[in-house]
């Protein structure tokens, strides 16, 4: 997609997958990442959910088989996202009238949903037949399609992709009154059919949940002290040492099979989907890796010391502003997906009086940007300012981007510079603003923005079994950004 709308960027710089704009790529939606992410698109996308699916359970509850089918035949084949695993050009994988009629036999009648068993879209590729990831990707596809819209029209607009106007949405989920609705929009048609860019923090290889992992790890030791303790039992062996033991493989032999099953051995054991789910929700999967999105999409690797070089080779001045400020986009974008997401570049704030080179969704719930947000300093939002001077930093460049602050978008932001005379004089006042109004201002020159390239090269390095530990510090891990909670202990301390 990047080179076909020649972006000149990189996989690990942009906020959305890279996808071939013909064929597929092989990764999917999961519902799951959308529930605990903090960001408002995220929070609109679970309502939109929410809202689909409970209808959906229902509507098979009142055994309303009318109501049903309105909810499930209007799915449609979403080929325009590009994801999934079509061989040759992208076609649509999943949904189509005879398997939407199927699958809305088979919710019909499962046992899943008037057991309490189906809570959620992704529960159903547990317990419904003819449902896997293929299918909750695109029906979800489906139902969060208008924030994709939304979502695809931002990015289009941030690099100069060109809309056409006039072009059939697609079906867009309503959350307010839960019915479908189809019009007329803006939309990115590079090869005559519409594209939907997806933020690669919500894709995955695989669903959080899954039929084989629910069975194994959580069904299988329960049913193990069943037959244990069932003096009658056939699966029962006796080790050498007079200890009884029933092995998985057993278990899966006489309890395993189809998804029907699953749910007449969840039902009584409503326990047990009860804790599988928990752990779920404690333990969610993360972001798939730069390198991981780079092998789906076929594209270049990530190289930091290389987008730091671009940064450090451009000269400062006025004259190379912008290059200066798209050079630090797209290392930022880089070093800190997954925890930063949703760039706008340049966004007005104020009803347009003010402007910000760049705001930074903080999705973060671990790492600096997450410990930020649990010492109670509002941080739903980044900013960044960026400074290609060739002279000092003042008081009006640090009320510029405090100027950007509030309590609902955030008080935290980076301040970034060439190179500081006087670095101590301008760290003061960045203290004073965080003492006295508690905004904080990070400030990062070259010689920084270096340091923290070298510890984000340094967290992802593989750790070498062969090296014997020594006393040296830990290397910093992925996220941690060990430079910039200095820098804000510096403020505060």
């Amino acid at each position: 997609m990047s080179e076909h709308y020649k972006l000149s960027r990189t996989q690990p710089t942009l906020d959305f997958v890279d996808v071939d704009v013909e064929n597929d790529t092989p990764v999917y939606i999961d519902p799951s990442s959308l529930k605990n992410l903090p960001d408002e698109w995220s929070s609109q996308c679970h309502t939109m959910l929410s809202t689909f699916f409970h209808s959906v359970v229902d509507a098979i509850n009142h055994r309303d088989q009318t109501r049903l089918r309105e909810l499930l035949i209007r799915l449609q084949e979403p080929n325009e996202t590009h994801f999934g695993l079509s061989k040759g050009k992208s076609r649509g994988r999943a949904l189509g009238p005879h398997l939407v009629e199927r699958i809305s036999n088979n919710l019909a009648v499962s046992k899943a949903a008037e057991t309490g068993l189906l809570e959620d879209l992704e529960d159903t590729a547990l317990f419904i037949e003819g449902i896997g990831r293929d299918i909750v990707s695109d029906v979800t596809t489906n139902i969060i399609r208008g924030m994709l819209i939304s979502y695809t029209q931002s990015m289009a607009s941030m690099y100069g992709m060109p809309l056409l106007d006039g072009i059939r949405s697609g079906l867009v989920w309503n959350p307010s009154n839960r019915e479908w609705e189809e019009g007329n929009t803006r939309m990115l048609v590079p090869v005559g059919t519409p594209l939907l860019l997806v933020p690669k923090a919500v894709v995955r290889h695989d669903l959080l949940l899954t039929k084989e992992d629910y069975f194994r790890n959580y069904l299988a030791p329960v049913l193990q002290d069943e037959e244990l303790d069932n003096p009658a039992s056939k699966l029962v062996q006796t080790a050498k040492s007079g200890r009884k033991y029933v092995t998985k493989m057993d278990i899966e032999i006489e309890y395993g099979g189809n998804k029907a099953k699953m749910v007449d051995l969840s039902a009584g054991r409503s326990g047990v989907f009860r804790a599988y789910k928990e752990d779920k929700r404690r333990n969610p999967s993360p972001p798939m890796e730069h390198d991981e999105l780079s092998a789906a999409t076929g594209t270049k690797p990530v190289n930091f010391q290389a987008l730091l070089a671009e940064v450090l080779e451009t000269p400062p001045g006025l004259e190379h502003a912008t290059t200066y400020h798209k050079k630090v986009h797209a290392l930022l974008s880089a070093i800190f997906y997954p925890w930063l997401t949703y760039p706008v570049v340049e966004h007005p704030l104020n009803e347009s009086r003010k402007r910000v080179d760049i705001t930074y969704t903080n999705r973060s719930t671990d790492g600096f940007f997450g410990w930020v947000t649990r010492q109670g300093h509002p941080s739903s939002h980044i900013f960044v300012e960026c400074k290609n001077y060739n002279s000092e930093l003042g008081n009006p460049e640090l009320d510029q981007l405090c100027g950007r602050f509030s309590p609902l978008r955030g008080k935290v932001g980076l301040l970034l510079c060439r190179s500081l005379t006087d670095k101590e004089k301008f760290l003061q006042r960045c203290r004073d603003a965080a003492i006295t109004r508690h905004e904080f201002v990070l400030l990062l020159d070259d010689s920084d923005l270096t340091a923290l390239v070298e510890e984000v090269v340094a967290s992802y390095a593989p750790e070498d079994p062969d090296v014997e530990a020594t006393e040296e510090p830990e290397p910093p891990s992925p996220g941690e950004f060990r430079l910039l909670f200095e820098r804000f202990r510096g403020l505060v301390s």
